[in-house]
């Protein structure tokens, strides 16, 4: 005779398994972890890694010991040589200005004596985004159009603006020592020296021909004492500021190089606010 087994006894109902929810929003379930901490996260907090997903947190202290790319000489990476556009873009709207309305010129242009006797130190800056005519601005936009984009890529936005205005302030300065102090003149010629100038250096430093630079720049001298009514002195204190300047930048030493750079920018700020001020104390003294 046989019998049956006996039933087993009835198990308990096993609760179902809460469903995770992401560690960032908790309204949101999710089956994914991030692959470091391995907290739960939503689409919205997944990022790409290697293998799976990571979480906001971990890229951002993954990152941490990454170097970051710089340019040639310390600044950050330019892909868009924005700072060159943007001066182009001024000189072309100062330039219209200039025909709509023919007090422009006169405020902006470098005036010794209204820096001296007027305190118009705006003029300093103000008059290498003036020009005389459509040539002069049509040269000197083409010539920053050129190698504005090959310097501001190799310096990076914050030092190439810093060239630029320094050799033009340069130019003025020389202007304000040299020129009659009744004499005004206007353009960009003096910052565009100064890159004609730091291009050479750049093209040193890295050991590259410069032949053809350093041809350009002595056609461009030859022009500047053999044409009249064209400011030397705006050219060759921009030469010399924006020569000086890169070599600064360009031989700085690598380790703590961003501070070497700072300080030879407020170096050369600084050299040329106290030429302004001796040179503006000896006009006023004449006058």
């Amino acid at each position: 005779m046989t019998s049956q087994p006996p039933s087993p006894p009835p198990q308990p109902e096993q609760p179902a398994e809460a469903v995770p929810t992401c560690y960032r929003h908790p309204d949101k379930e999710t089956w994914v972890r991030c692959q470091r901490c391995e907290r739960p996260i939503c689409p919205d907090c997944m990022r790409d890694a290697a293998v799976g997903f990571q979480c906001p947190e971990c890229v951002a202290e993954g990152n941490k010991g990454i170097r970051q790319a710089r340019s040639t000489f310390g600044g950050g990476i330019v892909r868009t040589p924005i700072v060159t556009y943007t001066i182009l873009v001024i000189n072309v709207l100062v330039f219209g200005a200039q025909y709509l309305t023919e007090t422009i010129t006169g405020q902006l242009a470098m005036w010794p004596a209204g820096v001296a006797l007027l305190d118009e130190y705006h003029r300093l800056l103000t008059a290498a985004f003036v020009h005389s005519g459509v040539f002069h601005i049509l040269f000197n936009c083409w010539a920053l159009y050129v190698i504005g984009p090959y310097l501001e890529r190799a310096f990076g936005h914050v030092r190439f603006v810093a060239l630029y205005l320094i050799s033009a302030l340069g130019g003025s300065v020389l202007g304000l020592w040299i020129d009659p102090v009744n004499q005004p003149t206007v353009g960009a010629s003096g910052a565009i020296f100064g890159l004609f100038g730091a291009v050479f250096v750049v093209g040193r430093k890295l050991n590259m021909d410069v032949r053809g630079i350093a041809v350009l720049i002595v056609i461009n001298l030859v022009i500047t004492f053999v044409f009249p009514n064209i400011s030397w002195t705006g050219h060759i204190g921009g030469l010399i500021m924006g020569s000086l300047l890169a070599g600064a930048l360009a031989y700085a030493p690598k380790n703590n190089r961003t501070l070497w750079q700072a300080v030879a920018i407020g170096g050369a700020l600084i050299l040329l606010v106290v030429l302004v001020v001796v040179r503006v104390s000896a006009i006023l003294a004449m006058s």
